[in-house]
């Protein structure tokens, strides 16, 4: 080869090497990929979705199917082009998702007619309202060899339960902003400010409680300007509360002479009650209230499981008050459904990362057996009660779901 051929294809090597080059990259495989499905809820007074369209625009990109029925978000001011636009398909019939699925999401618990409709060896994450819970659905869910997770018994890293807390800061905060404004003149309260102003002295707010909803009420009140005072036999909670909140307010345990007399000068009582097994007890007496001052506010977080004042009455959204002994009563349950876009909003936050996790582990089933946090909200597995709880409430045979998983793999 000539001299001359020699640099000129010295030359052409050189230019080719500063030109952009084709790399090779090793693209990421899928470890697996979900089908879920989310219908729209037909549960009274259910404005919240399991799913936003941020968090399967997510899920999506990671190559998961996400079936929505049309309107499921409606409630909650999020529709179905927000969805389509997410990548999500949207279906027309409850019939559609449950059959399109393997995974269904609700934000509500599962009703009999739509466990019903469910496949076998599905898997149904949602809430389980244990206070409501009736027999026959468990036996349900039973027969179809379902794979049942309650939002409810779902824990973090922390050893906390992420969803029931977002549900219980929201409605710790919407309680007084509800007492805020009913205690105006909007339904011929009292017509005063919550935080008054500068020479006028603010409300007083007697809270209940000293648990998550009283904590995230405590500092709302106290973020208006109110005057708070927080009730709870438990000193670990009282002291635990006056810690978190870096405030100083008043806290006693519950005592009646002490409660009575705090009642009789309240503008807004809130309950907070929670009870670990079955229904709240009524701390709060008929004769209690009749002593409050007219036009002052009760708001009963505590209807969910019964409500902790004796004159307590479940209401809705639609008629959220009643007056007793001139006291407005506000007792709607699922208070968080009130604020449907920030409680969708907050499940959604929860189960994403989880739905993510399970994919990228392998699939559910082994998402359970390597993760203990996830598979503490297992109540039913492939048909077999897991959960002592339920199994006593029901007298139904319980299964260690450890000893299954032991079993398995």
């Amino acid at each position: 080869m000539s001299e001359e051929k020699k640099i000129k294809g010295a030359e052409e090597l050189a230019k080719m090497t500063m030109l952009p080059q084709e790399q090779m990259v090793e693209v990421r495989r899928k470890a697996g990929s979900l089908s879920i499905g989310v219908p729209k809820e037909k549960l009274f007074q259910e404005n919240r979705v399991s799913l936003t369209p941020e968090s399967v625009a997510v899920l999506v990109s990671n190559g998961h199917r996400i079936v929505i029925q049309t309107k499921a978000g409606e409630n909650a001011h999020i529709y179905d082009t927000d969805y389509t636009e997410a990548g999500a398909e949207i279906a027309y019939t409850t019939e559609e998702v449950y059959k399109k699925s393997q995974i269904i999401i609700k934000s509500g618990p599962p009703s009999s007619e739509e466990i019903n409709m469910m496949s076998l060896n599905q898997t149904l994450i949602s809430p389980i309202h244990l206070p409501t819970l009736k027999e026959e659905i468990v036996h349900q869910l039973m027969n179809k060899k379902v794979t049942a997770i309650a939002f409810e018994y779902i824990k973090d890293d922390s050893e906390m339960f992420p969803i029931v807390r977002s549900m219980s800061e929201i409605a710790g905060n919407t309680s007084v902003l509800i007492a805020a404004e009913y205690l105006g003149n909007r339904v011929h309260g009292k017509g005063i400010l919550l935080g008054g102003i500068t020479g006028i002295p603010p409300a007083t707010v007697v809270i209940l409680g000293a648990g998550t909803v009283g904590e995230y009420a405590a500092r709302t009140a106290l973020g208006l300007g109110a005057e708070v005072k927080i009730f709870d036999n438990s000193i670990y909670k009282l002291k635990r509360l006056q810690s978190d909140i870096a405030h100083r307010v008043f806290t006693s345990i519950i005592r009646n002479d002490l409660l009575s007399e705090a009642l009789e000068n309240a503008d807004v009582a809130i309950g907070a009650i929670h009870s670990q097994s079955g229904r709240t007890p009524v701390i709060v007496t008929d004769a209690m209230v009749s002593g409050m001052k007219a036009g002052s506010v009760i708001v009963d977080v505590s209807i969910d499981q019964g409500g902790c004042f004796e004159t307590s009455e479940v209401t809705s959204h639609e008629k959220p008050f009643f007056k007793k002994y001139d006291v407005i009563h506000y007792c709607v349950p699922n208070i968080p459904s009130s604020v449907p876009r920030t409680a969708s909003t907050a499940i959604s936050n929860v189960l994403t990362p989880m739905l993510l996790e399970a994919a990228q582990g392998g699939g559910f089933e082994r998402l359970l057996y390597q993760n203990q946090n996830t598979r503490h909200g297992v109540y039913i597995y492939k048909g077999a009660l897991t959960n002592y709880h339920l199994s006593q409430q029901f007298k139904i045979k319980y299964t260690d779901l450890n000893l299954l998983f032991t079993a398995s793999f």
